[in-house]
């Protein structure tokens, strides 16, 4: 009997773990990285992080390449947002509402007390299951399988309810911290009638949405709960701050230019919009496009409207760079480096236009700012790539062994990573730094296929 009751529990435990899955994004989705994004990601959350009580550089936000609007948090102190969420918003503090909800998941513990939920869901599964059971003992087949129907509706119900309690929670911990930072919580309600509307546009109006089926409270709801706190603040009125909105407006038209069909950011971003972010938009559209000239035109247009621009001068280098011009790409990418302060993500599409000249001349300064880039950001695997290609160019195979391991590692490939870091390990000198870290690789990677394994 135990051994049945262990097997339905797992069952119920498979069954919430489907509705969790339903309301955070698949890991699959890619990241997308970007200097300019991440800065102001950075900058526009930094306040809220410190009224959360958390410190702003162990809190990362990383953007998903996904159109829904969704954000999550899921272990850690990161907050995951959709590249659709961007894309939506209207205004800074439309973001800053969003990430001041996720930092009330984190502050308040929520992905570590999941568990709780889960397990007073499980607590009522697995009594319907054995009550069920024992009428189905006594002969009552109907009334024993009713019993464990509406046991699994109730534990459904009652682990819904506690996710529900979990969201108004990071609500009211949200408005706190935008309080405390002095920021207008009139984002966060605007952003919320953009939810509204998108739960009127999928929902049915035959069938009313269920308030008790769903794993947060209604927007409206969530609304009348917030709007009067927020009205009554001082903060209410204050417009959001001109300089984060200017850099919003700024990567969602470059976000828009990069994901977006180029004839959907055209209708967005006409050529009679002669604006920076305009400008913007289009460079991608036109560089996606195949129409190398325009692009070039556009990106002209943004570095002679402001030449000290460590971003307009980043993407003149990258359209130069994949238009197979890498020579050319190297002035622009180069000041952009040293104007953004050896920004890594800048630092290594530079290191990727000097080894792509092919140029012999050029690998050492390639080394040198891909080590740079590395050591700056780790979670890079391109720099590391590249890195890669110079330890081969100069015959160093046990470091490129150590950089493919790298890459492969952070790109959650175990098996290539544990034959790289290996073979790495056979030629670097033991106990060095480069070997132990080839060792850490290695054992990593092995415990990642020894659990696949176990699955």
């Amino acid at each position: 009997m135990s051994i049945r009751i262990l097997s339905l529990r797992r069952l119920f435990i498979g069954l919430l773990t489907a509705v969790l899955i339903t309301t955070q994004p698949a890991r699959a989705q890619a990241v997308l990285r970007d200097a300019e994004t991440e800065a102001f990601f950075r900058d526009a959350s930094a306040p809220l992080v410190a009224a959360a009580g958390l410190r702003p550089g162990n809190v990362d936000i990383i953007l998903l390449n996904d159109k829904s609007i969704n954000a999550f948090v899921a272990g850690g102190q990161a907050i995951y947002i959709h590249s659709g969420l961007i894309r939506s918003a209207d205004n800074v503090g439309q973001v800053q509402g969003v990430i001041a909800h996720e930092l009330g998941h984190i502050a308040g513990g929520h992905i570590v007390r999941a568990s709780e939920g889960a397990n007073a869901a499980t607590g009522i599964s697995v009594l319907s299951l054995l009550l069920g059971a024992a009428a189905m003992a006594a002969g009552a087949g109907d009334a024993g399988m009713g019993i464990m129907m509406a046991g699994q509706q109730a534990a459904m119900g009652k682990y819904l309810a506690f996710s529900r309690t979990q969201e108004s929670s990071a609500d009211m911990a949200g408005a706190s911290y935008l309080e405390k930072a002095h920021l207008s919580g009139r984002g966060s309600i605007e952003f919320f009638r953009k939810l509204v509307q998108e739960q009127y546009r999928y929902s049915s109006s035959y069938e009313p949405i269920d308030p008790y089926a769903q794993t947060h409270p209604l927007s409206q709801d969530r609304i009348a709960t917030l709007e009067g706190g927020y009205k009554d603040s001082l903060n209410w009125t204050k417009p959001d701050d001109p300089e984060l909105q200017r850099r919003f407006l700024r990567i969602k038209a470059k976000l828009t230019g990069y994901i977006e069909e180029p004839k959907i950011t055209q209708s967005l971003y006409p050529e009679s919009d002669q604006s920076l972010p305009a400008h913007y938009a289009r460079a991608y559209a036109w560089h996606k496009a195949a129409w190398p000239d325009k692009a070039a035109a556009e990106t002209r247009a943004l570095v002679k409207a402001a030449p000290d621009d460590p971003y307009f001068l980043e993407l003149q280098g990258q359209i130069l760079l994949e238009s197979g011009k890498p020579a050319d790409a190297i002035p622009p990418l180069r000041e952009a480096v040293a104007r953004s302060n050896n920004e890594p993500l800048i630092a290594g599409l530079l290191g990727h236009a000097l080894i792509a000249t092919e140029d012999d001349s050029n690998f050492a300064e390639a080394k040198k700012v891909l080590r740079i880039a590395v050591a700056r950001d780790n979670d890079n695997p391109f720099a590391w790539y590249q890195l890669g290609i110079v330890y081969e160019h100069e015959g160093d195979r046990p470091r490129a062994a150590l950089a493919t391991a790298e890459r492969y590692s952070l790109e959650g490939q175990a098996a290539p990573a544990l034959h790289s870091a290996e073979q790495a390990m056979t030629g670097l000198e033991k106990g060095t730094p480069d070997w132990i870290r080839a060792q850490d690789i290695a054992m990593v990677s092995k415990n990642a296929l020894e659990k696949r394994k176990r699955r």
